[in-house]
């Protein structure tokens, strides 16, 4: 994993800036501030894809099942004791998002958001959702003061210091991973993942209308 994570960090540093120097070496446009915007916003799009995938899923379970976690199968042989819930899967990912775009800003952890397992009163599917979303905001709003210039800048993440980019492979990489276990507690369920679902193409209209 920590291999892993190093490649990440070497080819998301090297695309962004890639686009960001494509960009910003047009004729009649300021260097620094179009490289800085690109750069940040070729990351936020990345966000924006992963967000739209994983809200889509959380929201997937209904209500009824939110709590589900497959401790309760009592498969002979497996070792599911103790694991969250997909309702918890969610809180997590909810808090840890917070979390890490905080520290990569340079700010201290939100008070109340309780990372890594999210606010201990907070029990429903909707407000749980609704902190989901509102981590997501919160990720498009810290990573606007990214930069080319200050991504190997140091910052400090639960007591280590690491660079910025390395947190944005952190965030992308640990919501992507609750991602796939969300996806088979679903399944588990009987519920096919939204993003495996067969696309719905509107019928042509008749001719002359």
């Amino acid at each position: 994993m920590k291999n892993l994570r190093t490649f990440c960090v070497a080819a998301l540093f090297s695309v962004a800036a890639s686009m960001s120097a494509q960009v910003s070496g047009s004729p009649g446009q300021a260097k620094t501030a179009t490289s800085a915007a690109t750069f940040a916003g070729a990351i936020d799009r990345e966000i924006t894809n992963l967000e739209k995938r994983f809200v889509a899923t959380a929201e997937a379970m209904p209500e009824a099942k939110f709590n589900y976690s497959p401790e309760s199968l009592n498969l002979q042989g497996s070792a599911f004791k103790g694991v969250r819930t997909f309702g918890m899967q969610v809180k997590h990912v909810a808090a840890d998002n917070i979390a890490i775009w905080a520290a990569l800003a340079g700010n201290p952890e939100p008070t109340g958001i309780n990372a890594p397992n999210g606010p201990v009163e907070m029990k429903s599917r909707a407000e749980i959702l609704k902190f989901l979303r509102d981590s997501f905001a919160y990720s498009h709003k810290a990573v606007r003061g990214l930069t080319q210039e200050n991504a190997l800048g140091l910052v400090e993440f639960r007591g280590r210091k690491v660079t910025r980019i390395s947190l944005v492979v952190l965030a992308l990489t640990h919501v992507d991973n609750h991602y796939g276990q969300m996806v088979e507690y679903l399944r588990m369920n009987g519920i096919v993942p939204p993003a495996s679902r067969p696309k719905v193409t509107a019928a042509p209209k008749p001719a002359g209308k």
